[in-house]
């Protein structure tokens, strides 16, 4: 039995994905779950009350509300609107252009208008990409100043205006600590000069500058540093305290706050310091030259940082450079450039040689090679004839065409991979949780660190071992970061989301990312996924009176109203045949079985053997025989019964991929047990698992049949990736560990799916593995890096190494260290650019 419930509270298509993963958990159910309208279509065994319902969906989310009352007029709309203007909607991770947010994503996806430090770990925000292809202006080569929307003549000199090319835009954050940095170091090398005149042999600055005036000259070129280059590592840190969100700049704050307040306190009142705390001469030791190299040093981290960021999203730039700014429309004729955003679908559009193709659509007129690499990341560029399709931002070859656009503005493939790769690349991998966990420990243990180093020196150091003690517990605090811990997820995740774009495979999310490492299992769909997914007719035999052409002709009357590629085969053959086809009433899908209707007064089924049990319609022994004698060559039979008897049978071929294959060796190798699920029959199934050496398959599968197996197969402890480009396929994708869905199939099976192979090749599920395997290999290191970093570092810092070695690690040399940790961990993400997917 089938229900239609609607379903209040879903946002985006995260949580459509939650919704219908959800309800498929329970047992006996296959849901299929939309987003516009906000409705779930449930097919269940036996009548499962709604309460039951409820009370799943309220495990998922709160929000979640199940009815059976049809969803009210423009409720999806709403709830759109209402998660574009809430920034801090965390579900969906979606950052729009131009805002600023934190690359830890310590708000969720909260974002800000202007550049600045996030108040939970102090970092510098990010600015994120605008995802829109701006529109292309003009301007004078005389006069700069002119610009105009469109081309013509210059108002001030006459001369033809000419395209404006864009520039990339400088960030904000990086240019302002450009700025800082160079304050910083104006005044910090003078200090450290005459800090450590006494190591210049000779010691010639004591002969002109005594040791008072040093140390009040020192004073005066610190406070440029303090109290502009470096006072917003104050502010963050007051902040952290404040909210009581303690971050790194929290141990930065502390301790050059502390250092610099008991600098000015010795310069202003020796006389309170004890003995302990003085040199020769009974003046105090001061910390000016410290600080502000501390300082100078945190600086240049922060800077090299913001440098180091600019490089993580460049494969989003890289995209946003593939989509053109204007086409040529053809109208009446005449052709006319306009603005890519002023394309309609339906409008013809002329591509010419090297031209980039604006929107998505098909050819009219015309045929080319199209390189398609930018989108797919396969060199070789791919012959587009009269018919077939082509996407926004491939490049025509040396041939011109015309073809008329479906799909404009963000509903292009590049589009949505544009927006796929922004909002995958800003999301978080459950092993962030751990990195998470620690950081909220981090600060307060190191602070407790700091004070025991403090008093262990005090109590247990020789001469001045109140110097010592301050010396190494400001070394402790400067030199912690849990940036570096934080930074390590995130950032590998935003490359390696970056890397799988640029080679065909989209990832939906970073969970998705993580879990294709230890998948073990892989189930895959056979037509569209294993074989190419463009069957065509091989033969109709006709076991009655009928010829075949007439037959032909009832079959193709039935299957023109249905979108499946086995329909579209059956309709294509009778059309080349030239026959006639039919007006049909009453026509019905049996979802894995066949089509039912009546046509010329006729009622006709085509199908397979079990819409023939299901119609009670019987099989002879002749026809059975000779069905399965085709199906044993790898052919697919559909079955025609007119007025419930059976009248023939139709064969059909679907070549396999030619990767297929291939893939299917290289995954096996990987120790990934592959296993085909198809609603062939099991001769079918046997012939093209065989050809393809997959030793499990299951043939005659219902799309329940699919989702129960994965249920099965996951409650025995295995990691279940699906494959997958039907319609029927959506259940299975959205409950699988990872669903893969084949770029080539419906937008159903790709929006249920975390992982989109764009050239809906079999061989990129071993590009996604190679890719998650790269991936979380980099976060590891990440992790060990950040983790040893600040389990040797704090402990050096604290001086463990002195009674042994007389080895002190400087305040100066613990900030130069904690600024390149963070730096060296983008740095190491940055290589799995270099990564080699095979």
């Amino acid at each position: 039995m089938k229900h239609t419930y609607s379903i209040q509270g879903m946002s985006c298509n995260g949580c459509r994905t939650k919704v219908e993963k959800t309800l498929n958990e329970i047992e006996g159910i296959v849901a299929t779950v939309s987003l516009n309208p906000p409705v779930a279509e449930v097919t269940m065994k036996e009548h499962i009350p709604i309460e039951k319902l409820q009370e799943k969906l309220s495990q998922a989310g709160s929000k979640y509300i199940i009815s059976t009352e049809p969803p009210k007029q423009g409720e999806h709309t709403h709830h759109n609107h209402e998660h574009h203007n809430h920034s801090h909607h965390n579900h969906s991770h979606k950052v729009e252009g131009g805002k600023y947010y934190c690359p830890m994503f310590c708000e969720g996806d909260k974002t800000y208008d202007k550049p600045g430090s996030c108040p939970v770990c102090g970092m510098n925000l990010e600015k994120a990409p605008d995802l829109t292809p701006k529109k292309k202006q003009y301007t004078c080569p005389m006069h700069p100043e002119v610009i105009r929307n469109e081309p013509g003549a210059c108002p001030i000199c006459g001369m033809d205006l000419v395209p404006l090319e864009p520039q990339e835009e400088e960030d904000e954050t990086y240019k302002i600590l450009v700025k800082k940095f160079k304050v910083a170091m104006v005044f910090t090398i003078p200090i450290f000069v005459i800090a450590m005149g006494e190591m210049i042999p000779g010691n010639p600055i004591s002969k002109y500058v005594s040791h008072t005036v040093s140390n009040w000259i020192q004073f005066a070129l610190s406070l440029p540093v303090v109290f502009y280059a470096a006072w917003m590592f104050f502010e963050r840190a007051w902040v952290s305290f404040k909210i009581w969100k303690l971050n790194m700049f929290s141990l930065i704050g502390v301790g050059a706050a502390a250092a610099f307040i008991f600098s000015i306190t010795g310069l202003f009142f020796p006389s309170i310091f004890p003995d302990q705390f003085k040199g020769h001469g009974g003046s105090v030791y001061l910390y000016f030259e410290a600080v502000t190299v501390i300082l100078t040093l945190v600086l240049l981290g922060q800077l090299l940082e913001a440098r180091a960021h600019t490089h993580t999203n460049t494969a989003i730039k890289e995209l946003l450079k593939l989509s053109p700014t204007e086409a040529t429309v053809v109208v009446d004729g005449t052709e006319k450039v306009i603005d890519i955003n002023d394309i309609k679908a339906g409008d013809i559009l002329r591509v010419k040689p090297g031209e980039k193709i604006p929107v998505d659509g098909s050819i009219k007129e015309g045929s080319s090679s199209v390189d398609e690499s930018m989108i797919t990341g396969e060199p070789i560029p791919v012959t587009k004839n009269e018919g077939d399709k082509v996407s926004s931002g491939t490049i025509n070859g040396s041939r011109s065409f015309l073809m008329t656009a479906e799909r404009v503005g963000s509903e292009t493939l590049l589009s949505q991979i544009i927006h796929m790769v922004n909002d995958a690349s800003r999301s978080r991998a459950p092993i962030q949780k751990l990195a998470d966990k620690i950081s909220g420990y981090f600060v307060p243990i190191v602070i407790a660190i700091a004070i025991v180093t403090f008093i262990v020196w005090a109590i247990f150091g020789s001469q001045q071992a109140y110097v010592f003690a301050f010396a190494n517990a400001v070394a402790v605090l400067i030199i912690a970061c849990p940036c570096a811990l934080g930074l390590a997820t995130p950032m590998s995740v935003m490359v390696g989301v970056g890397k799988g774009a640029q080679s065909g495979v989209l990832i939906k999310n970073a969970e998705a990312l993580e879990n294709m490492a230890k998948v073990n299992v892989l189930i895959t769909d056979k037509t569209g996924t294993l074989t190419e997914g463009k069957p065509s007719v091989d033969k109709v035999v006709s076991v009655g009176n009928m010829s075949e052409k007439e037959l032909s002709g009832i079959i193709a009357s039935l299957n023109q109203q249905s979108e499946h590629p086995l329909a579209q085969a059956i309709v294509n053959h009778a059309h080349k045949l030239g026959t006639e086809l039919h007006t049909v009433k009453d026509f019905e899908a049996v979802s894995g079985k066949g089509v039912t209707g009546i046509t010329n007064d006729k009622r006709v089924a085509i199908g397979n053997k079990k819409l023939l049990e299901q119609l009670k319609i019987s099989l002879t022994d002749e026809v059975l025989q000779q069905a399965t004698k085709e199906q044993e060559t790898g052919k697919t039979v559909s079955y025609i019964s007119i007025d419930e008897k059976v009248e023939g049978f139709v064969t059909i071929t679907d070549a396999i991929k030619k990767t297929s294959k291939k893939a299917i060796a290289a995954l096996m190798e990987k120790g990934i047990d592959v296993v085909m699920l198809t609603g062939d029959n099991k001769s079918t199934a046997k012939a093209v698992a065989d050809e393809l050496g997959i030793k499990h398959f299951v043939a005659e599968c219902l799309p329940e049949d699919k989702l129960n197996e994965i249920k099965k197969l996951q409650a025995q402890g295995k990691i279940v990736a699906m494959a997958g480009d039907g319609i029927n396929d959506a259940p299975a994708l959205a409950k699988a560990d990872v669903g893969i869905a084949m770029g080539t199939g419906t937008d159903v099976a790709i929006e249920s799916a975390q992982i989109t192979l764009v050239k809906g090749d079999l061989h990129g599920i071993v590009k996604a593995s190679e890719l998650s395997e790269g991936v979380m290999r980099n976060i590891k290191q990440n992790l060990f890096f950040a983790f040893v970093y600040n389990a040797l570092g704090i402990p050096l810092a604290a001086g463990v190494l002195y009674p042994f070695f007389g080895i002190l690690l400087s305040p100066m040399i613990a900030a130069l260290a904690m600024s390149l940790s963070s730096v060296s961990v983008i740095v190491n993400s940055l290589r799995i650019k270099n990564l080699k997917l095979h």
